[in-house]
């Protein structure tokens, strides 16, 4: 199987953009850019999320007990990439506030799930994360969208 290829092909399906963040063992908060995050469940209400195991933000999610997924508005490209990179005061930017459940959460997003973790599962070279919805926020704002290696806006109805 040609990995490039195989890639190519995963990135013509179009994703939101998210940021995942915790609060580590020492407080700190954790964040990073995720485009695999899925609803699972409304009964119980389950999201669903990966992190490749290489990642050293690893322990940090491993050792948490709840997180948060950030969805990103069209306007938030910069702090997509902010956190996609290494850079080390992520947090330096953007509206943060510790949720009411104990995690990170961005003011004007389009949307914050607050969750708990519900199950952890190794799946080839990623971690799948499983969470528990405690409380989620939404607002109208128009999502950042990810396509074949490029920032998306939402286009017409039809």
């Amino acid at each position: 199987m040609d990995a490039r290829r195989l890639r190519t092909a995963l990135g013509r399906f179009t994703t939101g953009i998210t940021i995942v963040s915790c609060v580590d063992e020492a407080g700190a908060y954790v964040g990073l850019t995720v485009n695999s995050f899925n609803s699972v469940s409304l009964d119980p209400p389950l999201v669903l999320w990966s992190l490749r195991r290489e990642s050293p933000n690893l322990g940090a999610f491993e050792a948490a007990s709840r997180f948060s997924v950030n969805v990103l508005t069209e306007s938030q490209i910069g702090l997509s990439r902010r956190f996609a990179s290494a850079h080390a005061h992520r947090f330096a930017e953007g509206d943060w506030s510790l949720g009411a459940h104990g995690t990170p959460v961005l003011k004007d997003g389009a949307a914050v799930f607050e969750c708990e973790f519900h199950a952890r599962q190794d799946a080839g070279d990623h971690r799948l994360y499983i969470g528990r919805v405690l409380a989620f926020h939404e607002s109208a704002r128009a999502p950042l969208l990810y396509r074949s290696g490029h920032y998306h806006r939402l286009g017409d109805v039809i």
